[in-house]
């Protein structure tokens, strides 16, 4: 539809809206978002279908007739766009974490031990939580810039996702537009002063600080991260499933599924057909705005429209928590959409400031209580021995098959043989198994009411089951490890990984592929796999010409891959694939890793002093260089990691940047920091070496003041990113 007269032909007339009709529209815009925010939000609905109905058919008739009127946010345009082939990534300003967690009242009081350590307190501390239904969905991270909705876009990896905007405009119960607040002023709404009066001193200030008056807020942020969970009610996903059956398509296993594949339709109008439900719950970046607890936070969303769920409860204590825990836990079957848990969250923001994370995994003021998985019983059959890429033996159970929350389970990890004997498993019990957090089989209890007799103590092996060799298991060590190098299996699960998607992703390298390699003795380490020849290949079972040539393409292709996949793949004892970010991202390129020192690497943030040990001693055995030399010699060179440092002048500093700054954009000053080998933080702690305070600096500027961390302007950091001058 043409938006201008001048794409028209001169003898065309286009009706031009008047006031009247500029009037009308505005006025129709505002009742379908009062009639959405009472109907989501509130849950108190003031119309009925077909007079809501009525005037969304009567602004779509205004816009078609008077194209002027159609505004970006308006209530017509949750569907209808063009449809879309591909994602585009969607960067998160503030990563989005996850949770650790629970899976009974002691692991709950265990938490709050941890908590009551990390804060120095002792028993009486009473930590106030705000405890939520853990919505099994899909979590979704929504920008706002001055109320209105901008772009929103999927988890992914915490810190990229996908931008499914379009989709998300479809969702009836998230507003295109926020509805600004009258002025007020920004204190906990709910923390009452005898909540406080209990802490220790130190944490008193702190909290005391976030309950005095503070400057009233009125309206909306100028930006912010609203983020949520987007689900399917069980009526839609049964509706859905129905269509598809009489459709002879391929139904949804459950409504998580539905919800998921829903949400990433490449037609948007699709998306509008499956009703999907959403509701907000946490803040990533926020500008503007200040929220000063959980509770805060939920409130506030709800006067802007937004949907939060109405299962909340504010706790004192955590015993209070395990009781609300153990409520819905015999009520979740009553709710109209799935739940997998609850979330618990430490309420006031100025001890989840103080708490902090755990390294950039997880936040330690939150948990997530996972509700027991569906449990059935079966039989161990056998255990036996896996060896890993590291040496480490796992007792493995195999189990008589048995169907378990919709797949068929044959085999559980008994993880070690401390574990063992903690349960008391043996060959030939009668067990009871659950997928520990949906996803790893595990056993959790032997019946031994059902014991015979006939049942035999498992113990593991003194000699390696693949090589032979005595296995040791060191000192305070839970883990039996074969100390060979030559290890046939240890060589095979090396050479397995290295080809793995979180490493360097060597297609058409799986396990079979790679035992052959390994047995053959043509890989004898992972270099040699950029060694290979088609005609070796083709002397391995069902490996033809074409498979041959694919997969040497495909090694090709490996050698240059990210550097953190390389570091990654090379199996260092304690590194992962986070870590081999941090190393990458710290040290740039492979030769500077090699090169530095114990002290170099136990200084990198998240790498910690046995960490760094075991980085050093890998690198100095002569097998690692030779591999590494082989590496080198046939042309794999991995990518240097862009944001490594270009000198080592922070090296160890962390800086906190506030405020508005003049001369600088502030993630061009986060950049700087990095590339003189220093860390950009977000938040202001202990371990803040400076605070570089713009103008407007609010509270990260007073707590850097309480507890001493130096203040510097945007001049005095610029004046120490320059080179010193050469006498």
């Amino acid at each position: 539809m043409p938006t201008s007269t001048n794409e028209l032909p001169l003898t065309t007339e286009v009706a031009r809206a008047g006031a009247q009709e500029q009037q009308r529209a505005e006025e129709l815009r505002q009742q379908i978002r009062r009639a959405n925010y009472l109907y989501y939000a509130q849950d108190a609905p003031e119309l009925s279908d077909a007079a809501y109905d009525a005037l969304m058919r009567e602004l779509r008739e205004l816009e078609e007739t008077y194209p002027e009127l159609l505004t970006a946010d308006s209530p017509t345009q949750r569907v209808g766009t063009d449809a879309v082939t591909t994602f585009t990534p969607y960067p998160h300003r503030v990563p989005m974490l996850s949770l650790d967690n629970a899976f009974g009242a002691d692991d709950l009081r265990a938490w709050e031990e941890k908590l009551r350590r990390q804060l120095g307190a002792g028993p009486e501390l009473r930590i106030e939580y705000v405890c939520e239904l853990k919505i099994d969905g899909l979590s979704v991270n929504l920008t706002y810039e001055d109320g209105r909705f901008v772009a929103g876009g999927t988890r992914g990896d915490g810190l990229m996702g996908e931008d499914i905007s379009p989709n998300l405009r479809t969702i009836s119960a998230l507003p295109m537009q926020l509805l600004p607040l009258p002025p007020r002023a920004a204190k906990i709404s709910h923390t009452e002063p005898s909540a406080a009066a209990s802490l220790p001193a130190s944490l008193f200030d702190a909290v005391a600080l976030e309950e005095a008056p503070a400057p009233l807020q009125q309206g909306v942020p100028t930006r912010i991260e609203i983020r949520g969970e987007v689900f399917m009610s069980h009526r839609e996903f049964a509706r859905i499933n129905a269509e598809l059956e009489e459709q002879g398509g391929k139904t949804f296993a459950n409504p998580r599924n539905a919800a998921a594949g829903s949400l990433r339709q490449k037609d948007p109008s699709e998306t509008a057909r499956r009703r999907l439900d959403v509701f907000l719950y946490a803040v990533g970046e926020c500008e503007g705005w200040s929220f000063q607890s959980q509770h805060d936070l939920l409130q506030t969303y709800r006067e802007w429209g937004l949907r939060t769920n109405p299962n909340v409860r504010v706790c004192s204590g955590i015993e209070e928590v395990i009781a609300f825990c153990d409520e819905w836990g015999g009520k979740k079957g009553e709710l109209p959409y799935d739940i997998d848990g609850v979330v618990v969250k430490v309420n006031t923001f100025a001890l989840q400031r103080e708490l902090g994370q755990v390294s950039s995994r997880a936040p330690r003021w939150a948990i997530a209580y996972k509700y027991p998985a569906l449990q059935v019983r079966t039989r161990v059959e056998s255990i036996e021995v896996q060896v890993g890429r590291t040496g480490a033996l796992t007792p493995v159970a195999n189990l008589t098959p048995v169907a378990l929350a919709g797949v068929t389970v044959a085999r559980a990890t008994l993880h070690n043989e401390d574990e063992i004997r903690r349960k008391d498993v043996r060959v030939g019990d009668t067990v009871v198994i659950q997928r520990a957090g949906e996803v790893i089989p595990e056993i959790v209890e032997v019946v031994k009411g059902e014991r015979t007799g006939e049942e035999s103590e498992f113990f593991m092996p003194s000699h390696c089951p693949s090589c032979g060799s005595p296995v040791v298991r060191p000192e305070g060590e839970a883990v039996t490890r074969c100390p060979n190098e030559e290890c046939p299996k240890k060589l095979h699960e090396r050479v397995r990984y290295f080809a793995s998607r979180a490493a360097m992703d060597i297609e058409g390298l799986g396990d079979k592929q790679c035992e052959q390699l390994t047995q053959s003795g043509l890989v004898r380490d992972v270099a040699d796999l950029y060694s290979l020849t088609k005609e070796q290949l083709l002397g391995f079972e069902r490996m033809g010409d074409k498979l041959a040539t694919k997969i040497l393409a495909h090694i090709e292709e490996s050698k240059t891959r990210p550097l953190a996949r390389l570091i990654s793949g090379l199996g260092i004892r304690h590194i992962g694939e986070h870590s081999s970010e941090v190393l990458a991202s710290h040290f740039g390129t492979l030769e500077r890793l090699t090169a530095a020192s114990v002290d170099e690497l136990a200084g990198v943030f998240e790498i910690g002093r046995r960490t760094a040990e075991s980085i050093r001693a890998f690198f100095d055995e002569p097998r690692t260089q030779q591999a590494l030399d082989k590496l080198h010699d046939a042309g794999v060179r991995p990518q240097s990691h862009t944001n490594a440092p270009q000198s080592d002048r922070f090296a160890g500093k962390s800086f906190v940047f506030t405020g508005t700054l003049t001369r600088l954009k502030r993630e061009e000053a986060e950049a700087m920091v990095k590339r003189l080998g220093g860390r950009a933080s977000g938040s202001v702690s202990k371990q803040t070496s400076y605070l570089v305070a713009g103008t407007e600096a609010g509270s990260k500027l007073t707590k850097a003041q309480e507890i001493s961390v130096p203040v510097l302007t945007e001049d005095e950091f610029l004046q120490m990113t320059e080179e010193p001058a050469e006498e």
